[in-house]
């Protein structure tokens, strides 16, 4: 069996969101990387955040 690599919270030191340009916020248990002021959630694929706006999920208002 193959383990997913871990997200390296560090990461959100240099990544911010690319619509907003505002810092994010990392939500372990559903793997995304959250920006309040887009409101959207980017995905973490393998330990590697997917920072294109087309792939993010759209946050409940």
């Amino acid at each position: 069996m193959t383990e997913t690599p871990a997200f390296d919270r560090h990461m959100l030191e240099a990544l911010v969101c690319p619509a907003s340009h505002t810092v994010l916020e990392y939500d372990p248990e559903k793997q995304e990387l959250v920006s309040r002021a887009a409101n959207l959630a980017f995905p973490i694929r393998e330990g590697i955040p997917v920072m294109l706006i087309e792939e993010a999920r759209r946050l409940d208002p």
